[in-house]
């Protein structure tokens, strides 16, 4: 009907693409992973884990926004527009840090950081279920998510590694400036809009072009359906505690001796298993069910977090840890979208990753605020203990929904 062909292979060039740019995109954020809770403490003499904890609480708050945005906008702008949008946005964030007199302005980098990640994520997200259609959405997204978290691996590693020997800070702004003009370049120059791919799969199933808007779409995801309402709060909890290790493990860490080179380890097992994971996982979603991996997953990320706090700090305890939550993270992340992606026609599905993006997006607020303060009332234990609490019982949650395994399609 539109000239266009749906699958993988029929689109392999685009979703290869799409593939690396995304590695782009998760770089920019493993820049800061390993040593921006660092240069709060060793740069601005910030004492306060509530107060380090803010850069990311403005990136979770943005990129929550952004998503939402995203998810109404990508119909009606274009998938490749705001992809480059999100490009753009990131040039402002490594000179911001670079120049920065005082923590605040870190925190605003991290706001355009954020809507960066908002914008450029969603776009690849949406951008490759377009092209492989449903029958290998949970594959499609498992390779998304791992080019992005090995790409956030990679650059916590190397900024880590060379923590020692160059300024942290030097080491953010330089290879920040690097990655964004590289996306921005092959974003524009390269990547074809896939709306087309839309039109394609919503002629199958009727061809209705009809779509819910925002009001009706918002309860739906969030609360009305059960299945994207576990999704929803599993989300949420996934970035509560992905905001736990990003901003409180080092600081736990090195507060019990690790070293600059150690704590670059932990910080890059955890998102290098996580993208690794997501190759096997993605694709074992669209074979056994999206809910035994979604359940498990939440569990398996409790377990590891015990551990976190049951090692005290030490380094191999805590690197068993990282590779345990990066594990469950793996068995969770692409399959709570593809989840999602099931559940909704063709026509809302940009809208509906975007909204269940925005509750998950915002479990890094929560997850930054909560360890924050629990941390300076409790310490950073009692900060993980309680985070590993949660994290569990969402697991339970989603073990306790009636879910349909099968491809539905629900329209209100």
């Amino acid at each position: 009907m539109t000239g266009v062909q749906l699958g993988l292979r029929a689109n392999a060039g685009q979703f290869a693409l799409l593939v690396g740019i995304n590695a782009l995109v998760g770089a920019m954020v493993g820049l800061e992973r390993t040593v921006l809770p660092l240069i709060g403490e060793q740069d601005f003499g910030l004492t306060s884990k509530t107060a380090i904890l803010t850069f990311i609480v403005a990136f979770g708050l943005t990129k929550a926004l952004t998503n939402l945005a995203a998810g109404t906008l990508a119909d009606r702008v274009g998938r490749k527009r705001l992809l480059v949008l999100g490009w753009l946005l990131a040039l402002p964030v490594p000179l911001l840090i670079g120049i920065a007199p005082g923590w605040w302005l870190i925190v605003v980098a991290n706001l355009f950081l954020g809507a960066c990640q908002g914008l450029a994520w969603s776009m690849t997200v949406v951008m490759k279920i377009d092209l492989v259609g449903p029958k290998r959405r949970g594959l499609a997204l498992g390779f998304n998510e791992s080019a992005g978290y090995l790409g956030v691996a990679t650059a916590a590693f190397l900024t880590g590694l060379l923590a020692a020997s160059v300024a942290p800070r030097t080491l953010v702004w330089v290879g920040g400036a690097a990655i964004a003009l590289v996306g921005l370049v092959v974003s524009a120059a390269f990547v074809r809009d896939t709306r087309a791919h839309v039109t394609a799969e919503q002629w199958d199933h009727g061809g209705r072009t009809h779509k819910i808007s925002l009001r009706e779409a918002f309860p739906l995801v969030t609360y009305r359906d059960p299945v994207l309402r576990a999704c929803s709060q599993a989300g949420l909890v996934n970035n509560l505690n992905d905001a736990l290790a990003w901003g409180l493990a080092p600081l736990y860490l090195a507060a019990d001796g690790a070293s600059a080179s150690q704590i670059g380890a932990v910080a890059a097992a955890y998102p290098a298993v996580w993208g690794l994971g997501q190759l096997g996982t993605g694709w074992l979603s669209d074979n056994v069910g999206r809910k035994p991996l979604i359940a498990l997953g939440m569990l398996v990320q409790g377990t590891a977090l015990a551990l976190l706090v049951g090692g005290g700090g030490a380094f191999v305890p805590s690197l068993v840890a990282a590779i345990l939550l990066g594990a469950g993270t793996a068995m969770v992340y692409p399959t709570l979208i593809a989840a999602v992606s099931d559940a909704v026609e063709p026509r809302d599905r940009a809208q509906a990753v975007g909204i269940y993006r925005f509750w998950r997006d915002m479990g890094l607020v929560v997850g930054g605020l909560t360890a924050g303060i629990v941390a300076d009332v409790a310490g950073d234990g009692g900060a993980i203990v309680l985070v590993a609490a949660l994290t569990a019982a969402s697991g339970v949650w989603v073990a306790r929904t009636r879910w349909y395994e099968s491809v539905t399609v629900r329209s209100t």
